[in-house]
């Protein structure tokens, strides 16, 4: 009798982590900057249901999306992610920056319910500018796609470097002018500041990226 109860419960547990098995899964991102002279700051990723978005397009940036398209900080819009564990699965973040021709990689998991990802970086040396996808379809098996830039029209884009981060001007990350007012596609540099545009100028798109399911 004992045996009996042992093989049905050995049998139960094997079912249970069969189900989990089959409801959890985790794929590899590869993210490349295919920009002749932009860098990337840290990218932020995230698995999500249908109702999460990052940024509209046409319409106004939210203060974390703000601080992330400024000053390259994803902590605000990471925080604001993991907030909502009924609709965000997981998120990450990569380590350093990413300049021209590089590529990181990344794993991040996902399960039954959380089939879309979204991620977020800023480009340097701009004033607001950063490079996103929304809410794109988690593949069956490998996808590979391109995406632009995008300008969160919160920073007037004076193309001056004291109002501009990161190690190639070194100034301020966040400013208190306000732009457009709006999520728009991002127009380049045109050299009316202290960036040249030969070097600093980009076309959409500005990132290559392939997504993976490992398992």
């Amino acid at each position: 009798m004992k045996k009996t109860i042992w093989l049905m419960f050995a049998a139960v547990m094997l079912s249970a982590s069969a189900f989990a098995d089959h409801d959890t899964s985790m794929y590899e991102v590869t993210i490349t900057n295919i920009t002749g002279g932009q860098t990337f700051t840290p990218i932020l990723a995230a698995t999500h249901g249908r109702g999460v978005s990052l940024y509209e397009v046409g319409e106004p940036a939210s203060e974390a999306l703000e601080m992330l398209a400024e000053g390259g900080n994803t902590m605000p819009l990471q925080e604001y992610l993991d907030s909502m564990p009924d609709q965000v699965h997981a998120t990450t973040t990569t380590d350093g920056l990413l300049g021209p021709g590089e590529s990181v990689s990344f794993e991040i998991g996902s399960s039954y319910g959380y089939f879309r990802i979204s991620f977020a970086a800023m480009l340097l040396p701009t004033h607001d500018t950063f490079v996103a996808a929304g809410s794109v379809s988690l593949p069956v098996s490998e996808t590979t796609f391109m995406v632009p830039a995008y300008d969160a029209g919160t920073e007037l884009n004076d193309e001056l470097c004291e109002n501009i981060p990161g190690p190639q001007c070194g100034g301020a990350a966040i400013s208190e002018e306000s732009g457009e007012g709006f999520v728009h596609v991002a127009s380049g540099i045109h050299g009316i500041g202290d960036l040249d545009p030969e070097v600093y100028d980009w076309r959409n798109p500005v990132a290559k990226v392939t997504i993976r399911r490992v398992w």
